[in-house]
């Protein structure tokens, strides 16, 4: 199996989001390999299918002037936030060539996720039996969605760096309401250095997944 990783900088959300439309035809057509996108985005909050208004906690004037967007989008889950500072990895996959279950392909994204924060960071992170993604005792750290089109995966993860933590009470973050939320600088003290994080996701990605071959691009 071969990864294609794609290391990025700040990139719109609509942007990116027709990139990965692009992808997962390329990769449906078996015109490119599986391929991982990191990258961060400017302030934007984004609905999934189960995603209702209700969990946006403020009117999109108010958001639009602190200079975020509110974006509907066909992955699963429900009200999340995107921001600077969040390192944002986004996974185009053909599921079927592979025969991987969703399930275990989403336990993939949690254990590289929680691998990447152990060893460069030494922080003891878990997943919940409840609830989707990666959390450090009751505060979410990394959130998970997923699509899939035509038997290949898009959208991925979301992992708290140096994430402005205060822009999470613009919403109810996945539709739970009795736990928070936290980020690695938060738990540290200490800012973490976004281009370190890219390479080292990646390459905890590659180690949860099992690939055999991988090509790392900066674009």
């Amino acid at each position: 199996m071969k990864l294609a990783v794609r290391l990025m900088g700040t990139v719109p959300y609509r942007e990116a989001w027709s990139l990965q439309q692009s992808l997962n035809a390329d990769r449906k057509a078996e015109r490119i390999d599986d391929t991982l996108i990191l990258l961060e985005h400017p302030p934007v909050i984004t609905l999934g299918t189960r995603g209702g208004a209700e969990d946006i906690l403020l009117d999109e004037r108010t958001i639009r002037a602190a200079g975020g967007e509110i974006v509907r989008i066909d992955r699963g889950g429900q009200v999340t936030y995107h921001g600077p500072g969040q390192l944002v990895g986004y996974l185009i996959v053909n599921l079927y060539s592979h025969q991987r279950q969703v399930r275990r392909f989403v336990e993939n994204i949690e254990r590289s996720i929680i691998a990447y924060l152990s060893s460069a960071h030494g922080i003891d992170a878990r997943v919940d039996p409840d609830n989707v993604g990666v959390w450090v005792g009751n505060e979410k750290i990394a959130a998970i969605g997923i699509s899939i089109k035509n038997g290949v995966t898009m959208h991925g993860f979301a992992l708290n760096l140096n994430t402005d933590l205060s822009h999470f009470s613009w919403i109810v973050p996945c539709g739970i309401r009795d736990k928070g939320v936290t980020s690695v600088a938060a738990l540290t003290g200490s800012p973490v250095d976004m281009a370190q994080a890219r390479t080292a996701m990646a390459a905890s990605v590659i180690e949860a997944f099992g690939y055999e071959e991988y090509t790392v691009e900066s674009v």
